[in-house]
């Protein structure tokens, strides 16, 4: 059996910046196309609509993953890995909730203590090569993240299996668990039920309307941070 784990979502909850804002911003500035500079006028009805809540989160966040591929288009491994270094020091990282990086840092030590196989997973929908630089930011040990589809050491523009969302984010997790206990799990959204719902300990960041409900009727921890 598999040590135990602890899991935690990444934008909204590790931290406060959106990772398709700044890999909009490395895009622009390394890898600057015409598609790239009108990216955002094209989809600003989206974006009024997910400020006022008629277009939920976690799907705007997956949509923007999605078209953002598109941009990313013949750069090479090494590239992409500069992107999601930068996404993750740049503009992730300096915008980082500090109690919840402390609080999954003193779970990770606890668990650790007790049992030197557990690990610390990010599971997000944000590409995979952002989740292992915030990873190694954070003293995780592996992140599940979208796969950009690359052939030859080329991005192709197209995702190599979907934006990892709710059950789809928690079946991955329960995959790399391999039957070990979950110990904590963090999320912000309601489409991270699913995944806190793995967890002995679910934690609450900041939650929206639906994770506020589903956390206050599940007795769930709510860290109401800024």
């Amino acid at each position: 059996m598999a040590g135990p784990i602890i899991v935690t979502d990444m934008d909204g909850t590790l931290s406060t910046a959106e990772t398709w804002r700044g890999v909009l911003a490395w895009i622009l500035e390394h890898h600057a196309s015409a598609a790239a500079r009108r990216f955002v006028g094209v989809r600003l009805p989206l974006v009024a609509l997910s400020k006022v809540g008629l277009y939920e989160k976690e799907a705007f966040r997956a949509r923007w993953i999605s078209d953002q591929a598109a941009l990313l288009r013949g750069l090479t491994s090494a590239e992409l890995e500069a992107m999601g270094a930068w996404v993750a020091e740049a503009h992730l990282w300096p915008a980082r909730r500090e109690a919840v990086v402390d609080a999954l840092q003193v779970a990770a030590r606890q668990a650790r203590a007790a049992d030197p196989s557990a690990r610390v997973v990010i599971a997000t929908g944000a590409y995979q090569q952002v989740g292992d630089a915030m990873a190694h930011l954070v003293g995780a040990d592996l992140a599940l993240g979208t796969p950009l589809e690359v052939r030859e050491g080329v991005a192709t523009g197209a995702l190599a299996a979907p934006t990892q969302s709710g059950e789809q984010k928690a079946a991955a997790v329960r995959g790399v668990a391999a039957g070990g206990e979950v110990l904590a799990a963090f999320g912000d959204t309601t489409a991270d039920i699913p995944l806190l719902e793995l967890a002995r300990r679910a934690v609450a960041v900041a939650p929206d309307r639906g994770l506020r409900r589903a956390a206050v009727a599940r007795g769930w921890e709510i860290l109401a941070t800024h």
